[in-house]
């Protein structure tokens, strides 16, 4: 079966954009990593002023600015004798993107499932279930 270059097109680009993504979760699974993310968002940084609150060695914060570089989530540029980092979103913008799209997709189907619950005449949203009670059920 082959497929036209349309098609193998957009598989390609999901394929790219889910290794994408695959990274920058990856890298904000990491505490380090996500505080260095913060602390990028508030202005471009040093190696070294990234590293000092974390206790740290230089060269392990440099193989984390690595990970994060190789996943597009910083750049990274010599400054005379000194490395300075920022944050680069567009990586950061495709996760929201994702996040969004399935933020909407629960929306509709919980909305969804309200509307049949209201028109089969179940529970309702002032209703409160027994099991809701932190007391637990009343005798």
């Amino acid at each position: 079966m082959t497929l036209n270059p349309s098609a193998q097109c957009h598989m390609l680009n999901l394929m790219v954009q889910k290794d994408t993504l695959d990274r920058v979760f990856a890298c904000l699974a990491d505490p380090v990593r996500r505080g260095v993310l913060i602390r990028l968002g508030d202005g471009p940084a040093s190696v070294g002023e990234l590293t000092e609150p974390t206790g740290m060695t230089l060269t392990g914060m440099t193989k984390h600015l690595r990970v994060l570089e190789d996943a597009g989530l910083i750049v990274t540029e010599k400054v005379g004798r000194t490395r300075m980092c920022r944050l680069a979103t567009a990586p950061l913008d495709e996760a929201m993107a994702w996040i969004a799209f399935y933020q909407r997709l629960w929306a509709r189907r919980l909305d969804g499932l309200d509307v049949f619950l209201t028109l089969r005449g179940g529970p309702q949203q002032d209703e409160t279930h027994p099991s809701d009670d932190p007391k637990g059920p009343r005798e």
